[in-house]
């Protein structure tokens, strides 16, 4: 019995888990900005690239 309090009373793995999910929230976000970012930047030099064709 005394071993089942000390496992239930140890935070070590919600721990880890938090540390997880906060990494795995923060490289979602970090995709989803460089993917829009990526985009924004691919109109700019498509933008470039015909105003340079047409001239």
């Amino acid at each position: 019995m005394r071993i089942l309090k000390a496992f239930l009373a140890d935070v070590r793995g919600a721990t880890a888990v938090e540390y997880g999910l906060m990494a795995a929230l923060i490289s979602a976000a970090v995709v989803g900005g460089l993917t829009t970012f990526g985009n924004s930047l691919q109109n700019t030099f498509n933008t470039v690239s015909n105003n340079l064709d047409s001239h």
